[in-house]
């Protein structure tokens, strides 16, 4: 006769929770997963299509190119790592690692601020001065700016790991966050962070403040010259500049709201890193993609050409509502 065994209310309780959290794991795993794919399908699709494309070889849309390569950068940092935590259950990362992980993102981070407000400044002189726009923005002038962000960048973020990496860490060793960033790895420092804290956020507050300028001050020109446009240019302008400050909000909240407040333990802060990491690169392209007729036409032609090479020479292209180049 086999032995009845008896379970403590401790016991069943511990037995449902590990199981809830094994299932919890899994989900997020999912979720992340799924975000991540289609975030880099999504912006390199764009990639390859302003690449392809000469109709698109404009610096609008190789401003746009560059925000989708830099979205993918953005993501790839931190959301394979994230991957494999969700799946295996000792979330460990070396110190050079972790270094690595909140360098290339804030590379990342703060070239895309620069980006965003180098396409504001595009739109205000595409929109203020259509007959100086050839002769003010071009792509050359597009391409000097983008190696300018990119040093930009990485200057900001040498100054932010630097001023990391000199502090000592000699106990606790458990980042409360998904990913590797600057604010939840100081708090583990075991001295006064307090005069870092202010260097850093006087840093990282002068480019925020000169982006947030530069920002306010094309939209205000733009603006105040809409009152001049027709009904039909007020209409496109506000479609453009709407798509691009959803993207502006969307990447600079969550940004504002990790490095301008006090640290503390809340979870909102773990949400919004994951959101400005993973969630708003998945956006952008749905923002810019959806609402541009010249993309969807350029992304259609594309797949045109992607048809021909299953169909023999000389033979009929149908369904095609494009020549192929």
């Amino acid at each position: 006769m086999k032995a009845v065994t008896s379970f403590s209310a401790s016991e069943i309780y511990s037995l449902f929770t590990t199981v809830t959290y094994f299932v919890l794991e899994l989900v997020l795993f999912a979720i992340f997963f799924i975000i991540y794919l289609l975030t880099l399908v999504g912006n390199l699709l764009i990639v390859v299509t302003v690449a392809w494309d000469q109709c698109l070889h404009t610096p609008m849309y190789f401003l746009l190119g560059n925000l989708s390569f830099l979205d993918i950068c953005h993501s790839s940092v931190t959301a394979p790592k994230m991957l494999l935590d969700s799946v295996f259950r000792q979330k460990i990362i070396s110190f050079g690692g972790c270094v690595a992980q909140f360098f290339f993102l804030h590379i990342c981070a703060s070239a895309e601020i620069f980006l965003l407000t180098v396409m504001a400044y595009d739109r205000c002189v595409a929109i203020c001065y259509p007959l100086q726009y050839a002769t003010l923005v071009n792509l050359k002038t597009c391409a000097w700016l983008v190696g300018a962000l990119w040093i930009g960048g990485i200057i900001h973020s040498l100054v932010q790991t630097f001023l990391t990496i000199r502090l000592p860490f000699c106990g606790p060793n458990v980042i409360d966050s998904f990913f590797c960033d600057i604010p939840p790895v100081m708090k583990l420092a075991c001295t006064d962070t307090y005069f870092t804290e202010v260097l850093m956020i006087s840093n990282s507050g002068v480019i925020s403040l000169l982006c947030f300028l530069a920002l306010v001050s094309s939209y205000a020109v733009i603006f105040l010259s809409l009152r001049k446009q027709t009904a039909e240019g007020r209409r496109k302008a506000f479609s453009t500049c709407a798509a691009h400050l959803l993207v502006v909000v969307l990447f600079l909240g969550p940004c504002i709201f990790i490095y301008t407040r006090p640290t503390s333990s809340f979870s909102t802060e773990k949400m919004a890193a994951v959101f400005y990491t993973m969630v708003t690169p998945f956006l952008n392209p749905v923002i810019y993609t959806l609402r541009n007729k010249e993309v969807k036409n350029s992304m259609r032609k594309l797949w045109c050409r992607r048809k021909v090479f299953f169909i023999k020479k000389g033979a009929e292209l149908v369904n095609c509502p494009f020549p192929a180049k």
